[in-house]
């Protein structure tokens, strides 16, 4: 991503009369040739004030303006306070959080928008150093999409121990999931492996030669268009819960990348899929405990569910 950028302009010297336009920017201002292309091909790049293609040639003493942008590294950790992440338990060990829909657990490349990891810094939380630099004291994830309950360890112990439980599954990871029309039967578990989709990077389907994984729900209220369901993950791919339900053909309810109905996502006033991490209970690091955290709908999530009880 960019965060800034360098302007500079400099007469074209004799030197160079007739090079291209990219030989004589790699010659004036240092850049590979391979980078000046792409400045030109970005519109940065002027002769005289008119822009220019990278194989058009220069005159002596014409005025070569560049725009150079600052690149900055998407990896790294930003600190800033992020509104709406809740704190539902901190110890020396663990941050426990309610993490808001469109945040992000941690920087990757493509995102410029808030992360957990950044709130965290920005409040002055110390985080272990376990795992790649953006990801430290990470051992688990929420699409960006998604919100709830999520714990973040804050020691190298806690770290250890935490991821592996999650990778030895023994943390349980519940979810409530408002999905169109109504599963049959009401309860069941889905073991269907999931793969990146042959046709779409961003997104994931059930796919023979994908990762294993299982879906365990249970119907917890049956409405005229849709069902509550309580979800629990014996694995965690990502987008799972999404990927099982739309290959059920009962997708989340306003979840328009894997099939949902956009009349009834507009008519729940949704722009994102209803599913919610409501519960996570695992062994606590250090005392040994089995502890569990809840994190109660969020307002949007809430105010659907009411128009489709309305429904009925």
């Amino acid at each position: 991503m960019t965060q800034a950028a360098e302007h500079r302009s400099l007469f074209v010297p004799d030197g160079l009369a007739g090079e291209r336009v990219d030989a004589a920017m790699a010659r004036m201002f240092g850049l590979s040739r391979t980078r000046a292309a792409d400045l030109i091909a970005q519109g940065l790049v002027h002769v005289d004030g008119v822009g220019v293609g990278k194989s058009d040639r220069v005159s002596p003493g014409a005025m070569l303006d560049v725009t150079i942008p600052t690149l900055t590294d998407p990896l790294v950790v930003v600190p800033e306070i992020v509104e709406g992440i809740k704190i539902i338990h901190d110890d020396a060990s663990i941050v426990v959080i309610d993490k808001p829909v469109g945040v992000a657990v941690h920087p990757s490349p493509g995102w410029s928008g808030p992360t957990v990891v950044g709130h965290l810094a920005g409040a002055g939380f110390r985080i272990a150093t376990g795992g790649a630099s953006e990801r430290q004291g990470i051992v688990q994830r929420l699409d960006v999409g998604t919100s709830g309950v999520m714990v973040i360890t804050k020691s190298e112990h806690a770290y250890s121990l935490l991821k592996n439980a999650f990778r030895q599954r023994t943390v349980e990871k519940t979810y409530h999931a408002l999905v169109q029309g109504h599963p049959d039967p009401h309860e069941g578990t889905i073991d269907a492996p999931i793969g990146r989709h042959p046709k779409a990077d961003y997104k994931f389907a059930v796919m023979g030669d994908g990762r294993a994984s299982v879906t365990h729900y249970n119907t917890l209220e049956a409405h005229r268009y849709a069902s509550l369901l309580e979800v629990h993950l014996e694995t965690g791919r990502t987008h799972q819960i999404r990927v099982h339900m739309s290959a059920l053909k009962h997708p989340c309810v306003g979840d328009l990348t894997y099939g949902a109905d956009p009349a009834l996502a507009k008519r729940v006033g949704l722009d994102r899929q209803w599913l919610h991490a409501v519960r996570l209970g695992f062994e606590h690091p250090d005392s040994g405990e089995h502890v569990e955290y809840e994190a109660a709908y969020p307002d949007d999530l809430a105010r659907a569910l009411e128009i489709i009880r309305d429904a009925d």
